[in-house]
């Protein structure tokens, strides 16, 4: 009959079953800056996210007006230029389109392609380093130890020596 009298309730306290829960005092002020820190956090995510978005958005438009560059450059001044002039003869308009439209093509596989290729490498490393670690990665696990089979070896010789 624990708790029935003086004797109970000295048990119970023995054995830590009398005494009340102890609750943390509730601080306002600690909250308050708790929240003001997410808060602040969430606001520049949401910036460094639109920044980086923003960042795509103009380089397809770099992308985009590279390419009106080197069609106006290459293209229209180069290859149909000539083609202008009465004079010229046909053949050597369609051999300077041939060219110009040669030259355009490589021109525009190597820089525009690479350009988004780079582009699209770049994003989606963005995605994992970035949105990964802001949204997911606590950092609060077991430290990262590579395998070795020196350490292997090393942790057997020890248990085996003692």
């Amino acid at each position: 009959r624990a708790g029935s009298g003086p004797a109970g309730a000295d048990t119970l306290e023995a054995m830590g079953m009398g005494e009340e829960p102890h609750e943390e005092e509730f601080d306002f002020f600690e909250v308050v800056v708790h929240q003001g820190i997410h808060t602040i956090e969430f606001v520049l995510g949401a910036v460094s996210n639109t920044a980086s978005y923003l960042r795509l958005w103009a380089l397809s438009l770099a992308h985009s007006q590279l390419s009106v560059v080197f069609w106006t450059k290459v293209l229209v001044e180069m290859g149909l230029a000539p083609c202008a002039d009465p004079d010229t003869p046909r053949v050597v308009c369609y051999v300077g389109l041939v060219v110009a439209t040669t030259v355009w093509f490589i021109l525009t596989v190597m820089v525009l392609m690479c350009m988004e290729s780079l582009s699209a490498f770049l994003h989606a490393l963005r995605l994992h380093w970035v949105e990964f670690q802001n949204k997911f990665y606590k950092g609060d696990g077991r430290p990262f130890r590579p395998f070795s089979f020196d350490a292997i070896i090393a942790e057997a010789d020890s248990a085996v020596g003692n």
